[in-house]
């Protein structure tokens, strides 16, 4: 039997894991040398390893005791563990002088650790004991220097909201698991069982749902600990989109055959494109990197949940992983990233209307055509709608805000070459993924297709007038707004922190002992 065959590389990839967990125990040992730390990156790169190879071994659905070894959890396993073991390497040097040095490394192994188990579990309570670790582990990363104010409040602010999401999932888990009998998800989410539930707790269960995976993922209303978390060190924000910033997007693939339709779906496609405006306002207004790729992170997150929500999983999966790549690797290189602000509605960044109105209409043309080739329902005008909109969009930043014709050419190409690339990624994702990942097409009220159409209108209306009237008053208000919506909370401001103060006087003490001596 193929299981047969699989159950090695399971024993072997908990045997890598182990021995990654015992070697970030050691790192926190004072006596073992910081040179440990290159020995410790090495062992890590044992999980992934086996991980990629079990992931290429993979085929179908399989069940092997607790767990649920099909190709798209060996993915995203391999997935996270390869983000983590880069950003532990990229850690090394960065944070080397930082009094919680050795406890970074150990956060942020079992972090990928318990993130990759949660994707590999099958049995419910394993499921969700592994996402409550991840999500503890995270909220003490974010707040590990207990002296400095700021990270005092955004570790407890998140340590709230991750505690209401991860509450909103076990109250699902244990939901299904009284009405259908067994705690294996594999069994829980058949359609003998979920047809024991009625429409009235389908319906519960799936706003629970939504609660559950839009506070990971930083939607509105709930974008606030997101925004505080710019105060953790980089490579905490980097390590966010291995799987945890992203894990809606995983949440409700794996409980799609829960999460079919109806208001929910309806609630969380509004909620998600709200969410993609304001993440986008948020990430042109600001001024510090940070909050701009944390604003991005808000929208993209968005228009990840808005796939789910239209029941193209597969595509979520994928906007997923390239985005937790794409984000990752731009937090790690924000360092080198400082540059002149050149401001919102710059004189050198007005485009000329013609290009402007080439974009708008290049945009509805490839929204009318995919519409006609999704036959025109309502899941198709939708997706329709998101594809004019975001290749509107694209062509205003890379070719109308180009400065000479040699730029404007570049942001072409590079507008085409990006779809090029795209689409050869997901025909090979959808070549890896199909056969774990199902789609599922939704139609949606008329209302709701012209409402969500509207908002990206509206957005991109007022975004195009911002720049065009960037002295008139309406503007001063939505940037004001946009700017205090990308802010820190008053309370976590610390002119002084108290951290500093008790650093900068132990050099003092030092230095004059050093003198006495001398």
């Amino acid at each position: 039997m193929y299981s047969l065959s699989l159950s090695p590389l399971l024993i072997l990839f908990f045997i890598a894991l182990i021995l990654s967990g015992l070697s970030g125990l050691i790192m926190l040992s004072n006596h073992v040398p910081l040179g440990f730390v290159r020995v410790h990156i090495g062992i890590n790169a044992l999980p992934p390893l086996v991980a990629i190879l079990a992931f290429f071994r993979a085929s179908g659905k399989e069940i092997v005791g607790p767990w649920h070894l099909d190709s798209l959890a060996w993915f995203l396993a391999c997935f996270i563990l390869s983000v983590g073991l880069i950003i532990q390497r990229f850690s090394v040097h960065y944070l080397l002088g930082d009094r919680s040095y050795r406890k970074y490394f150990t956060l942020y192994t079992i972090i990928t650790g318990a993130a990759s188990m949660t994707w590999l579990s099958d049995d419910l309570r394993l499921f969700i004991v592994c996402w409550g670790i991840t999500l503890f582990m995270l909220t003490l990363l974010i707040g590990l220097n207990r002296g400095w104010k700021v990270r005092n409040v955004a570790g407890a602010l998140s340590g709230c909201l991750f505690g209401v999401s991860w509450l909103s999932l076990l109250l699902i888990i244990v939901w299904l698991s009284h009405v259908t009998g067994t705690w294996k998800l594999s069994e829980v989410l058949t359609n003998r069982n979920l047809a024991q539930l009625g429409s009235m707790e389908k319906t519960v269960l799936n706003l629970l749902l939504i609660l559950a995976v839009m506070i990971p993922a930083a939607q509105w209303p709930f974008q606030r600990w997101l925004i505080e978390s710019v105060a953790a060190p980089t490579p905490v924000s980097a390590i966010m989109h291995a799987g945890l910033v992203n894990a809606g997007g995983i949440i409700l693939t794996r409980f799609s055959p829960l999460f079919d339709g109806g208001v929910a779906q309806i609630v969380l496609l509004i909620l998600s494109t709200i969410s993609v405006l304001i993440g986008t306002g948020i990430s042109m207004v600001q001024v510090d990197y940070k909050r701009q790729l944390v604003g991005s992170t808000i929208a993209q997150m968005g228009f990840m949940l808005v796939q789910c929500a239209l029941g193209a999983y597969l595509a979520a999966i994928i906007h997923l992983v390239l985005h937790g790549l794409f984000k990752a690797t731009l937090f790690l290189q924000s360092g080198s990233a400082v540059h002149p602000y050149e401001g919102f509605g710059s004189v050198n960044k007005k485009p000329s209307y013609l290009s402007t109105m080439f974009g708008w209409v290049l945009g509805l043309l490839a929204g009318i055509a995919y519409w006609v080739m999704a036959s025109g329902n309502g899941y198709g005008l939708v997706n329709a709608l998101i594809l004019g909109w975001s290749l509107s969009f694209s062509w205003t930043q890379l070719v109308a805000f180009g400065k000479g014709r040699i730029e404007r050419l570049a942001g072409v190409a590079l507008l085409g070459g990006s779809a090029l690339v795209y689409f050869m990624i997901h025909h090979l994702f959808y070549k890896w993924l199909h056969s774990t990942v199902v789609d599922q097409s939704v139609q949606l009220p008329l209302s709701v297709v012209i409402f969500v159409g509207c908002l990206l209108i509206l957005g991109s209306l007022i975004s195009v007038l911002a720049r065009r009237f960037p002295s008139s008053i309406a503007f001063a208000i939505l940037y004001l707004w946009l700017v205090k919506l990308g802010e820190g909370q008053s309370k976590a401001m610390e002119v002084h922190p108290n951290y500093l103060k008790h650093y900068l006087l132990r050099e003092v003490i030092t230095h004059e002992r050093n003198v006495n001596i001398t």
